[in-house]
């Protein structure tokens, strides 16, 4: 009996060796030579696959190494392509006298990396929701083979059909507004089921990351969308996520190795395995991002904050694996070739391993110096911030980052504006005190700002004062920042999220079938939204191409008698942004800012037109902005 197992297990053992080899699908899903990173790491996918070798004939090529993980269906594979010319290798995978050829393309670049012009400060970024922004192509509402969801309009954590047809669309309402780059929110599968009337309609559980989602369109599309934008004087900003992916990603069904995700033991404490079943092996991130640079930071702090899940049905990838980090960093290196974004905006930054995150830039920036991410750093503390930006003096290693976000400026705007400008600390003080930190950045005029974005209540609330929202325009569009508005904020759109984020991530009227109300035209807006828009449109007209705005030293004047002053200088000119902070009439003290306004003795206001007398004190009406322009 002994013999005859032993016979029999041989018998399996051999055909196991034999049995046909089965490849899937491998990631990158094609390749471009001529990159100064001549490695390439291949994911291969299939039954089995683990235990096989791989071989190539192709000129140029050879293989450096192969990696057996843990899962015997993944294989990587790391190509040396140094010598390589565009061209479709044969890949031959063979496993015991079992073999399967498969078809590899080596594409040409269309640019040098250092042709990749990124976003700067001369740009203006407008952010938008795809599912939410405008149904161009109705018939990929439903698209079958994937999980159970529903398109409902009327349920604010639901899809509601917008997709990138929808904004290729609209691509001269951005034209006419004066916006010169378009960050959608994050555009990749995400084939997750709707579960207790949520969904991933928000694009930030990726399920695969080499293919637009389905209901948005195709990487066909996409590429369409971008070449249209970039022959209309667009740039597109990419959102990707490192820190996280959907829970319905193969990597987590069947993990490649056990540390591919972090903390990931609760999962197989689960009753069920189709679901993120929470149990007490779950470790969940505390959300606060202040242990990641705190000198005397826990050991449990710091690891709540990264390696914790950021919610149940989002695995956590953990980039210090470096296969994990170099599938990453490919990947975005492959959207850039492949589509021709102009920038990326990396969500959840200080979530993931720093000094992987600072790898991948450091890649970037070597292949294309002239391009640029922004990461999410959600501090509102200006030392935070500015120690995630690149070259920092006060961090204690490069992060190698561009641009990062300024939500101390988003905060204090969003306290001043309900406040009155007092003597010392109220009102525009705040935004003076923001400014004041600036020394702390190796770079400011490489910091985006912003007023409200898709995780935050609109500016305007509840309401649709524009007051307000006209002083933090003219502030956020003037000073020595990158600004980003964020889609129908020039439509008076308005919204909370304490019932739900959907309340902030309304569909832009007009944009679906069947809508009562366009607001992409004139004829359809209201009298205060056409003023609204007439106004934003000819502060953005006026900021492209503005070299004063956009080079010029800033200073600023602390507030008095409750007005706040900015200036900007270059080439002898200057543009002065002047707001009453207050709810009472005050003046402009002329004389008081003599240093900025020199001999001169009018100035042309850009938001109104009128010429502005600077002969004496200039009166003004309670939360009155001008920009001033001589």
């Amino acid at each position: 009996m002994k013999k005859l197992l032993l016979s029999l297990s041989l018998i399996l053992s051999v055909m196991a060796i034999n049995a046909a080899v089965k490849v899937d699908r491998i990631d990158p899903t094609n390749w471009f030579v001529g990159m100064k990173n001549p490695s390439l790491q291949l994911m291969v996918y299939g039954e089995g696959i683990g235990s096989a070798d791989v071989t190539t004939d192709y000129a140029g090529v050879r293989v450096d190494s192969i990696v057996r993980v843990d899962s015997p269906n993944y294989l990587l594979v790391y190509l040396n392509l140094e010598g390589a010319q565009p061209g479709e290798m044969t890949l031959e995978f063979k496993n015991g006298k079992a073999k399967k050829k498969v078809k590899y393309e080596l594409k040409a670049r269309e640019k040098r990396g250092e042709e990749r012009m990124g976003f700067t400060n001369a740009d203006v970024l407008y952010m938008l929701m795809p599912d939410r922004f405008a149904d161009g192509d109705p018939t990929n509402n439903q698209v079958k083979g994937l999980y159970p969801y529903i398109i409902d309009r009327s349920q604010p954590s639901l899809r509601h059909g917008g997709d990138l047809e929808g904004i290729r669309r609209h691509l001269d309402y951005f034209k006419e507004l004066g916006v010169t780059a378009l960050w959608f929110t994050p555009v990749l599968e995400n084939n997750s089921p709707d579960g207790n009337g949520s969904s991933t309609y928000h694009g930030y559980a990726t399920t695969d990351y080499y293919r637009v989602d389905p209901r948005f369109g195709t990487n066909e599309e996409y590429r369409r969308l971008c070449d249209e934008a970039h022959a209309n004087g667009l740039k597109v900003v990419m959102d990707m996520i490192f820190n996280h992916c959907g829970f319905e990603h193969p990597w987590v069904a069947d993990m490649p190795s056990k540390d591919w995700l972090n903390t990931p033991e609760w999962l197989d404490a689960r009753t069920d395995k189709t679901k993120p079943e929470v149990n007490d092996k779950y470790l969940q991130t505390s959300y606060k991002l202040t242990p990641i640079v705190d000198p005397y930071a826990s050991d449990v702090d710091f690891k709540e904050t990264v390696d914790g899940w950021f919610v149940p049905t989002m695995p956590d990838l953990n980039q210090r694996n470096p296969h994990v980090i170099k599938y990453l960093i490919q990947n975005s290196e492959w959207w850039i070739e492949t589509v021709g974004i102009d920038g990326i905006r990396m969500d959840t930054y200080p979530y993931a391993d720093a000094d992987a995150m600072a790898l991948w830039m450091k890649t970037l920036n070597e292949e294309y110096p002239n391009f640029n991410v922004v990461g999410e750093t959600w501090v509102t503390e200006p030392p935070y911030t500015a120690a995630w930006q690149k070259d920092s003096k006060i961090a204690k290693k490069n992060s190698n980052l561009k641009t990062v976000m300024d939500f101390s400026f988003y905060d204090k705007i969003n306290q001043a504006k309900r406040e009155d400008t007092d003597g010392f600390s109220t009102g525009m003080n705040r935004i003076y005190n923001n400014f004041a930190y600036d020394y702390l950045y190796p770079n400011p005029s490489s910091v985006m700002a912003f007023i409200e974005n898709h995780d935050t209540d609109r500016f305007l609330g509840r309401g649709k004062d524009s007051t307000a929202l006209k002083q933090a325009l003219a502030i956020l569009l003037t000073v020595n920042r990158i600004p980003q508005l964020y889609y129908g904020t020039e439509v008076l759109m308005n919204g909370t999220k304490e019932v739900t984020d959907g309340n902030v991530r309304k569909d832009f009227p007009g944009g679906f079938p069947g809508d009562t109300k366009n607001a992409f035209t004139a004829e359809g807006r209201t009298k205060a939204e056409n003023a609204m828009f007439t106004w934003l449109s000819r502060l953005l007209h006026w900021r492209q191409g503005n070299d004063v705005v956009i080079k010029g030293a800033q200073k600023q004047f602390i507030p008095y008698n409750g007005v706040y002053v900015i200036a900007r200088q270059y080439g002898g000119k200057t543009v002065m942004t002047v707001v009453n902070g207050t709810k009472q009439a005050s003046k402009l003290a002329v004389k008081r800012y003599a240093e900025v306004i020199g001999a001169n003795t009018a100035a042309k206001d850009v938001l109104t037109g009128n010429t502005v007398s600077l002969s004496g004190d200039v009166l003004l009406e309670p939360r009155q902005t001008m920009i001033l322009e001589f």
